[in-house]
């Protein structure tokens, strides 16, 4: 329903005395998918909980889609058990390089940066980049620059403790970015997915990289179609997994394709999984939410944190064919 019709009916409500019936919303986030060790899993599960809510709080609020999945993914990049903003993962030369893009399915307006340095939260510069430039993506140096020009803050915390001890203790064996990420010393992708009151979708993926990645590497997320898509005439998806792999299928698009061939969102996301796996031999995830509130998390890693909010529930999970609720 466009935003003229909804208008429409709740003016004929008001006018016949009816109670004003709002669309349903959904958000669903997701921490990232790979081999969460166990210390980590607690506070991993609590960060997309307290995500979800954080978006879910926009929705309820009248915001849209696009604000929810900013405001979600924010929190993500903000706490340091992630691979986003603070306790991103450090590449070859011991350097943060973060990647960030966001879209609206209203419009397929979309931002995106990659490889940028010095900043807490890319995804707020990725939607800097969809409403004021003309372009798609900046990366790099000019990413940096244009955020210096636009006023938007730079910090210099982003590497924990824990993330240099790591890094540390990995660049001393020749293991590659594939290896680190199939094990339990890789991070991973954040992201979230949401459906407004107005029926607008949006998606937002946010991330780190993987640990000992080449300077200058750039995986799926920041890549429209493949870290992300969102389309109102299907819906909207946030990838999370091995890069490369996601980039040669273009994971979200490819769901999204298989949703408006009439498959479930469930069925899309693990058709399209399954597909990578198959292909590519690659692992990862998706968030899922249709236009019409259907949503999933879905996975062929051995964990993905992830959480979601559709009605009067919170339902969350970490390990596969988890599916957990508490009120929200």
């Amino acid at each position: 329903m466009s935003e003229f019709a909804l208008l429409l009916e709740v003016l004929s409500q008001l006018k016949t005395g009816g109670r004003l019936r709002m669309k349903k919303t959904a958000i669903v986030v997701h921490g990232g998918a790979w081999a969460i060790p166990d210390a980590l899993a607690e506070a991993s599960v609590d960060g997309v909980k307290y995500a979800a809510r954080a978006g879910h709080s926009v929705l309820t609020n009248g915001g849209s889609a696009l604000d929810a999945v900013e405001k979600a993914v924010r929190c993500l990049e903000d706490d340091p058990v992630f691979d986003a903003g603070h306790g991103a993962v450090l590449n070859t030369d011991g350097e943060v390089e973060l990647d960030s893009i966001i879209m609206d399915g209203k419009t397929l307006a979309t931002g995106a940066i990659s490889s940028v340095r010095n900043i807490a939260n890319p995804v707020s510069l990725a939607r800097a980049v969809m409403e004021k430039t003309d372009h798609v993506m900046l990366t790099d140096r000019g990413a940096n620059m244009f955020a210096e020009h636009i006023g938007f803050p730079a910090v210099h915390d982003l590497v924990t403790e824990t993330e240099r001890k790591e890094w540390e203790h990995y660049k001393k064996y020749a293991v590659g970015v594939k290896e680190l990420f199939n094990s339990q010393s890789g991070h991973d992708t954040v992201g979230a997915v949401a459906l407004d009151s107005f029926g607008n979708v949006a998606c937002a993926t946010s991330t780190g990289g993987i640990r000992n990645k080449m300077v200058g590497r750039v995986g799926d997320s920041p890549v429209i179609g493949s870290g992300g898509y969102a389309d109102n005439r299907s819906g909207a998806v946030s990838c999370t997994g091995h890069g490369e792999s996601i980039l040669k299928v273009t994971l979200a698009r490819l769901i999204l394709f298989h949703m408006e061939q009439g498959k479930s969102a469930t069925l899309a996301a693990d058709t399209s999984l399954e597909y990578m796996r198959e292909r590519v031999q690659g692992g990862g995830g998706a968030i899922v939410v249709s236009s019409t509130g259907e949503w999933a998390a879905r996975f062929t890693t051995p964990r993905m944190a992830w959480a979601s909010i559709n009605g009067d529930s919170l339902c969350y999970g970490l390990n596969p064919g988890e599916e957990l609720m508490e009120p929200k």
